[in-house]
């Protein structure tokens, strides 16, 4: 099977189409997960949400970035990404990536973490994070985090907990 598809940036008009395609890829328990408290009161990077439209078909996928810290370091969290049941391995999910990735890369980001599975964003340059390194602010397995640097040595620097922007801002005046 093969899927013409195009990729667009996210409008307002998508967030149901997004909201159904994210509960029939992830599951109505999809907010309990980690990932889910670094987007919560957050926003995701303009110019950096897409959607993947199939003609006949409609939205057959997504991919969000976020900003947040790695310790002190400025990063974006990948996700989530989903790509519809339906129309899974066509390319869809690697073009989104790629999309988003280059789009990060062009507006200077450096450092990009996801939770998920290595085998699959390794494709795109992911790696697995290094033990101790960084923490999520819940459960996470550690096999699981992973990085990619859209910058040379920027995981380097990274290191402690990963939070959202605002919550690394009331922890640093909490620490002044």
């Amino acid at each position: 099977m093969t899927s013409t598809f195009a990729l667009a940036d996210v409008t307002p008009g998508h967030a149901k189409s997004i909201e159904h395609l994210l509960d029939l890829s992830f599951g109505l328990s999809r907010r309990t997960k980690t990932s889910y408290r670094l987007r919560e009161g957050n926003t995701a990077v303009p110019g950096l949400s897409l959607v993947a439209a199939e003609h006949g078909f409609g939205l057959v996928g997504c991919i969000s970035f976020w900003p947040i810290f790695a310790g002190n370091v400025p990063a974006l969290l990948l996700g989530p990404i989903a790509v519809h049941p339906q129309r899974q391995n066509l390319g869809i999910g690697l073009a989104l990536m790629r999309e988003g990735l280059s789009r990060a890369k062009s507006q200077g980001h450096r450092i990009v973490l996801l939770v998920g599975d290595e085998p699959y964003y390794a494709r795109v340059g992911f790696a697995r994070i290094p033990d101790g390194k960084l923490l999520m602010p819940g459960p996470v397995d550690p096999k699981r985090l992973l990085f990619l640097e859209l910058a040379p040595e920027c995981l380097a620097a990274a290191k402690g907990l990963v939070l959202p922007p605002h919550r690394h801002a009331a922890l640093a005046r909490a620490r002044s």
